[in-house]
């Protein structure tokens, strides 16, 4: 039918669109992954901006292609996911490395601010001097709430299963894609917890460090000469306020994902979609563009 035919035209370009995005955001952090491993090898030690950066890019490389994987079987071979237990493994996997990755990233924007900035507060120093010693413990907690997000998941996953175990019969997956929805509910109001904290963590480091840097301009008005702090400062701002700018929108997408989660084919949801495949990209490239020795790997080998 016509109806039938412009499902698939949309399922098509979706898939279309989705793949040449989660392919490229693969490419990009497994760039990351190597030149960073290449380069641990080489000096037999990683810094702590090398050890998130690692991790951020692991993470994402595994959302990216556990997601595509789900929406290639979810369009060309739905039935395959009702079958027990590979929807909740997918949920929960994905669940898993897309909440590791945003936490890992907000780990790295707290790294850049308590690194960087500048404050005479006693307690503020004490994490200047120890963060090198707390960054494994930020990554294994982070590791850690991801887990339990995961394990929600599939818990959740699996009751919905099971209740619409009886109606998943031929020509009814649509309708028990709909009654299962439902139960993603909870699990979408304790992951967004989660994500609140990060994203607060976000914003409180874009804050003091944009604090830090008016207060050093400020102290540097009278002072010519070039200094090495302030060009610290400006790109580390530049890399947390565009992942600031991004974080906010993915937040957006993430409310406007439990709105529109069982509306099939609607443009809102697709466009949700388009950028919550585009964000572990686009914001890995703007990590490389920060970073000298990415950009200048990156820049030598595109050649």
């Amino acid at each position: 039918s016509q109806e039938q035919f412009n499902i698939t035209t949309y399922d098509a370009m979706a898939v279309a669109i989705m793949t040449f995005e989660a392919f490229a955001g693969m490419w990009i952090n497994a760039f990351i992954v190597s030149v960073i491993c290449m380069s641990s090898v080489k000096r037999k030690t990683l810094n702590s901006n090398e050890k998130i950066l690692l991790v951020v890019g692991c993470s994402r490389f595994w959302y990216l292609c556990i997601s595509w994987v789900y929406s290639f079987l979810s369009v060309i071979y739905p039935h395959s996911l009702y079958v027990h237990p590979t929807l909740q493994l997918f949920v929960s996997t994905q669940s898993f490395f897309s909440y590791s990755s945003l936490w890992f990233s907000a780990c790295l924007c707290v790294f850049y601010c308590i690194k960087i900035a500048n404050f005479g507060n006693s307690f503020f120093i004490y994490l200047k001097v120890k963060i090198d010693r707390i960054v494994p413990w930020l990554l294994l907690g982070s590791v850690l709430f991801s887990l339990v997000i995961g394990i929600i998941a599939y818990e959740t996953a699996d009751q919905a299963h099971c209740n619409n175990r009886n109606s998943t019969g031929r020509g009814s997956f649509w309708k028990a894609n709909i009654k299962m929805d439902k139960y993603f509910f909870p699990s979408f109001f304790i992951a967004g917890i989660g994500y609140a904290v990060s994203f607060m963590a976000v914003t409180f480091s874009a804050l003091l460090l944009l604090f830090s840097l008016w207060k050093h301009k400020r102290n540097m008005q009278t002072n010519s000469m070039k200094d090495l702090s302030m060009d610290a400062h400006i790109k580390a701002m530049k890399c947390i306020l565009s992942f600031f700018i991004m974080y906010s929108i993915n937040f957006a997408c993430l409310v406007l994902e439990m709105v529109y989660v069982t509306k099939k084919g609607s443009p809102v949801m697709f466009l949700i979609l388009i950028f919550q495949y585009a964000f572990p990209g686009v914001h890995s490239l703007i990590l490389i563009f920060g970073n000298p020795k990415l950009e200048k790997t990156l820049l030598r080998i595109l050649p």
